[in-house]
């Protein structure tokens, strides 16, 4: 497991840049819905995409600290 820690620690920075991504986008498009500036949605459909967005922001910072947790546990095994 040794050769992999670089991928581990690159995956884990990249998964991390991409749930703040998606916690930005669902934030900005979900007020953008509960607003009324996106036409034809109705409002309650900004509190979906929000609950959506934020679950995946959950997600996807939850692996990458499972990655990191494995790092740690690696280095420990040495």
């Amino acid at each position: 497991m040794r050769e992999h820690l670089g991928f581990l620690k690159v995956s884990s920075a990249v998964v991390k840049v991409a749930a703040w991504i998606f916690l930005f986008l669902g934030l900005t498009s979900g007020i953008a819905i509960l607003l009324g500036k996106v036409p034809n949605n109705l409002p309650w459909t900004g509190l979906i995409v929000l609950v959506v967005y934020v679950f995946m922001f959950f997600f996807f910072y939850l692996i990458a600290k499972i990655a990191e947790l494995l790092i740690k546990i690696i280095n420990a095994i040495k």
